[in-house]
């Protein structure tokens, strides 16, 4: 091989090696405040650290209402969020039904704002949170003066669902534990009707949550079944979450468990994500490149 065939082997091999790095250490940044923004929802909020730092904050674990709705991913998430808790005929006109979602939405982003309204403490591994791609965001846990946390407080009072990308947190805590703790918190809010399950029409949940799963199915039998130019190549370690589930067979929730697994060396990593098996995964090869930026 010659130098420079060797030196631009060397280069690719470093580059492949920092894509598919290890996060970085959980870090911890104490007296942090809010910002208000017109954009805020509960689960997704920007914050300043005592350096002036800003940055925009998604929540681990908890997925608030949608009460921006401007385009129709949006629109989409906000549909299987009412589907999810059972809301969809809660009023007797559909717009009705759909502000009333709306209305739980700004009720957590209030949560939030008055849970934030002292200072707090970030733990985050500045790991992308890219989303929708409207706002650069980074995942994190939010602790807030009192001790609590932020997600499970929102779960809590039934202002968010158990729902996401779950990660190792504070104090070695592990993301199946965590999971397991937001999804107990979840069903104690269903149990005492708090906030969006005070709507929820129990006798229908069954059949809502069977048209969410068909409807998630559908989209993606669409997507699979569409032409998808050949020169269609994502980053499984660096995509968005809505380019994520633009791969044949790839839903919101198995897009935020690839963000979860992340970093994956090779294309065969991905097995070792829930719900992707072999004939999942070749469908989706063509498209995945991990070499991309």
């Amino acid at each position: 091989m010659s130098l420079s065939l060797w030196i631009a082997a060397l280069i690719l091999a470093c580059f492949s090696q920092a894509i598919a790095a290890p996060d970085k250490p959980l870090q911890t940044i104490k007296k942090c405040t809010f910002i208000p923004t017109p954009w805020a929802d509960g689960d997704s909020f920007q914050i300043k650290t005592p350096a002036g730092e800003l940055h925009t904050i998604r929540l681990y674990g908890a997925d608030c209402i949608e009460w921006h709705v401007s385009d129709d991913s949006d629109a989409r998430r906000l549909r299987a969020q009412r589907q999810y808790f059972g809301i969809t005929g809660a009023a007797l006109k559909a717009q009705d039904a759909i502000e009333l979602a709306k209305g739980f939405g700004k009720a957590a982003a209030e949560k939030t704002a008055a849970m934030l309204a002292k200072p707090f403490t970030v733990h985050t591994r500045f790991r992308d949170a890219l989303g929708d791609g409207k706002h650069p965001r980074i995942y994190a846990f939010i602790e807030c003066s009192d001790g609590t946390d932020l997600a499970a407080e929102l779960v809590k009072s039934g202002l968010a669902r158990a729902f996401g990308v779950y990660a190792e947190g504070p104090g070695g805590r592990s993301s199946k534990e965590y999971e397991k703790i937001l999804n107990d918190l979840e069903l104690q809010a269903a149990k005492r009707g708090l906030g969006v399950w005070a709507k929820t029409d129990w006798d229908k949940l069954p059949a809502e949550r069977l048209a969410q799963r068909r409807d998630e199915e559908e989209v993606n039998l669409a997507i699979g079944k569409s032409a998808t130019p050949a020169d269609f190549k994502i980053n499984p370690n660096t995509a968005a979450r809505d380019d994520l589930m633009k791969l044949p067979g790839i839903g919101e929730e198995i897009a935020n468990r690839i963000i979860e697994h992340r970093p994956y060396q090779k294309v065969e990593d991905l097995k070792n994500v829930p719900s992707i098996k072999e004939k999942t995964l070749e469908k989706i090869r063509p498209y995945l490149d991990l070499q991309k930026p």
